[in-house]
């Protein structure tokens, strides 16, 4: 394979993984060979093993952490501080990217940044859209509201009034207090549906 094919073959695609190479009669060994030889020669950047992007100058854009983040670990979804200060919720920009996952945790660092993987159960797998990114694709965020919960659920003094003040919550971003009741009472926790008030508290507390 040539370069100029695989640049054909990937398309507009931010990432690609090497399965997307080994449709047909190809030779598996020799794929992944010339997909190290165009690493070492800076043509790709290895954001995982079996997992790529193609490096500049050929690639047109920068591809978006968040199209990152979901294929990195497949099934996850970007949450927590990330997902928060995506939708403005939170004032400070955050560099790493949180995702969680039903998979393991973990945190993996690229040339592209810092991504952490949190676990949780497949029954809290809900509460998320596909959001058109800068830089071409999709990526799977969750809405403001599971965002937060699942930061609250995921963090030990989460739940308390001090961590929630420490958020600094802003009233500029789209947090519905209606959805949040809504998204804690499907939790089925009584914790988190304290966690949901005392955030509606801190909320309007400060006017927002």
């Amino acid at each position: 394979m040539k370069f100029t094919e695989l640049i054909a073959i990937v398309g507009d695609e931010p990432v690609f993984s090497t399965g997307l190479l080994l449709a047909g009669d190809v030779s598996p060994q020799g794929i992944r060979a010339q997909l190290s030889r165009w690493v070492r020669e800076g043509r790709l950047i290895m954001l995982r093993r079996g997992l790529y992007t193609i490096a500049p100058p050929y690639r047109t854009g920068t591809p978006s952490p968040f199209v990152v983040a979901n294929a990195l670990s497949p099934g996850s979804y970007v949450s927590c501080q990330s997902a928060l200060s995506w939708h403005g919720v939170i004032p400070e920009g955050v560099k790493a990217v949180t995702s969680v996952t039903p998979g393991r945790p973990g945190i993996h660092t690229n040339p592209l940044g810092t991504f952490i993987q949190r676990h949780v159960k497949h029954s809290l797998l809900w509460g998320f859209e596909s959001e058109p990114m800068p830089g071409g694709g999709t990526a799977r965020v969750a809405l403001p509201e599971k965002a937060l919960l699942d930061l609250l659920y995921l963090e030990q003094e989460g739940g308390s009034p001090e961590y929630v003040r420490e958020l600094r919550l802003s009233g500029h971003g789209e947090l519905s207090r209606a959805i949040l009741r809504q998204f804690a009472k499907r939790w089925g926790s009584p914790g988190m549906i304290r966690a949901a008030g005392t955030v509606i508290d801190e909320l309007e507390g400060n006017g927002l």
